[in-house]
């Protein structure tokens, strides 16, 4: 089938295989042009098909030569529907690591479930007996919660009042004025839920009470925390509240690890084209001008630059891990330098409908969206049939 993305507000609908799978294949090559990585040697990626996750598992497997096991909710391509670009990614990802002879498996299914904790579990200890490096990257709008069978949904609000500000349509260039109404207080209650800490605790626990885990082992999960520009309806909002519990429960398994010489780290990261990032307001007209800001600067960095970064610098580099007064390790360093802040900010006023591709990156910005989903790629005949179908190796 001829595939051409479709699109539904923040969602792309379709993704392409050869687009994700050459997307995929760019992130490893960058990669091998780094300095190879002393770091872990058996790795579990939550949240593994897509964004942080998947640049962590990449640079995991090719540049720290670990093996890695990916867990992910994706779905296969069925009838006239294509498979979800993770699919797509981790497919490639596969095909490569066991191509460099690195062990690689996939467990596809619903992350906060006790079955897939357990069938992980399982397939830790039959393969590679024991993890020392665990990933948390899981981004979804829901959790059901496998003690109380309770659902909870994840909204994006501010706390306390309404908020106004600048935002863009990236698909049409608009530049308009979004008002948001605060969130309740079961609203607040039900994002900690599903974008908290309390499914890494989860899974922490069951790794160790399962003897998968090994001594000395680390665990990092990602946050953001951006600028004065975007607090109120993200850091100072639901999702803010949520990242607050979730870099509380680091501190609660660094010194639970710490008993057997393990660590647990938050990474703020960089503000990136995600398709979790694009479904906020306010938030992708700031990524456009941030975007312009760094790329002139010759400062940007994609995922796979921060990942590489953040394991070569900061947990596996030399001496202790550098962190914040807060525990925090801050790979938004360059991000959030005060000159770059002030030149956004300078462009941030100025921003309208009519200068927005002047003033801002939007174009590169939607660019990047699209190939979040394997379109819009160099190299690409995307008038070519294709087969939607594409297999994962090691798939269990």
């Amino acid at each position: 089938m001829i595939i051409q993305p479709k699109t539904r507000g923040f969602i792309c609908t379709t993704a392409h295989p050869e687009g994700c799978a050459q997307q995929v294949q760019r992130q490893i090559d960058y990669v091998q042009t780094q300095p190879a990585i002393e770091g872990p040697r058996n790795v579990l990626v939550i949240g593994a098909s897509t964004g942080y996750g998947l640049a962590s598992r990449i640079v995991s497997s090719f540049a720290a030569g670990a093996n890695t096991i990916g867990v992910y909710f994706d779905k296969a391509a069925e009838g006239a529907r294509t498979a979800s670009a993770g699919w797509y990614n981790s497919a490639a990802f596969e095909e490569a690591a066991a191509a460099a002879g690195r062990k690689s498996y996939s467990i596809v299914g619903d992350a906060f479930s006790d079955e897939i904790k357990a069938k992980t579990i399982d397939l830790i200890r039959t393969e590679l007996g024991k993890i020392d490096l665990v990933v948390y990257s899981v981004a979804s709008p829901r959790r059901t919660h496998p003690k109380t069978g309770e659902t909870f949904s994840s909204v994006i609000k501010p706390l306390g009042g309404t908020y106004s500000n600048k935002t863009v349509n990236f698909h049409s260039g608009e530049v308009t004025q979004a008002t948001i109404e605060p969130a309740t207080e079961d609203e607040l209650r039900q994002t900690i839920a599903v974008m908290g800490g309390e499914d890494w605790q989860m899974w922490i626990d069951e790794l160790q009470q399962a003897g998968v885990l090994a001594d000395g082992a680390t665990t990092v999960a990602y946050s953001y925390i951006g600028p004065e520009i975007t607090h109120a309806v993200y850091r100072e909002g639901t999702i803010g509240a949520a990242k607050n519990d979730l870099e509380a429960t680091a501190q609660r398994l660094n010194k639970q690890l710490g008993e057997s010489g393990g660590r647990a780290f938050v990474s703020v990261n960089k503000a990136l084209v995600t398709q979790s990032s694009s479904a906020i307001p306010v938030v992708p007209l700031y990524i456009s001008a941030l975007y312009k800001v760094m790329k002139e600067k010759g400062i940007h960095e994609g995922c796979i630059e921060q990942m590489y970064r953040l394991f070569s610098e900061r947990l596996y580099g030399e001496g202790e891990t550098p962190v914040d007064e807060k525990g925090l390790i801050r790979v938004d360093d360059w991000e959030m330098r005060p000159e770059i802040q002030a030149e956004v900010a300078k462009l941030w006023a100025d921003l309208t409908t009519e200068n927005v591709y002047d003033l801002s990156d939007l174009e590169g910005y939607r660019r990047e969206f699209f190939q979040l989903f394997g379109f819009e790629t160099d190299g690409i005949d995307y008038e070519a049939d294709v087969n939607p179908e594409v297999n994962i190796p090691n798939l269990r």
